[in-house]
């Protein structure tokens, strides 16, 4: 019953459909069309562009979840664990801001590049500041 009813709408319907389109010959007939014949083109465009967009989908690049990826990309990836250690009498000026994104270009030192990590992944990390005391 239900292959006759698919049968049936691709043998007789779907033919009767195709031949009451307002199809013009031309691309310029597509500027003539009325309200109603571009109302009744609708349902055929749609499906024609999902199919074009089904047919190009595996093509495109995918958008890679930066929440799933790793936080340090390439800073000192020979090591197992990459620990940096800095003594507080050390600091030359007044407040260092040090990097725990993983992202900053002069790693350790903080460059603000956890501004465009957290608006890509939601998160909330920011630098660690060390200030100087001043006696």
């Amino acid at each position: 019953m239900v292959l006759e009813t698919i049968a049936k709408i691709i043998k007789v319907q779907l033919p009767a459909y195709l031949k009451r389109l307002p199809l013009p010959e031309t691309i310029g007939g597509f500027a003539r069309l009325t309200v109603s014949e571009w109302l009744r083109l609708l349902p055929l465009l749609g499906i024609l562009a999902l199919l074009g967009y089904l047919t190009i989908r595996p093509f495109l690049p995918k958008k890679k979840k930066q929440r799933d990826s790793l936080i340090n990309l390439k800073i000192q990836k020979e090591n197992p664990k990459v620990v940096n250690e800095i003594d507080i009498e050390d600091l030359n000026s007044a407040n260092v801001c040090y990097c725990r994104c993983w992202r900053s270009k002069t790693f350790p030192v903080c460059d603000k590049s956890h501004l465009k990590h957290n608006e890509l992944t939601g998160d909330n990390v920011g630098p660690l500041i060390l200030k100087k005391k001043i006696l």
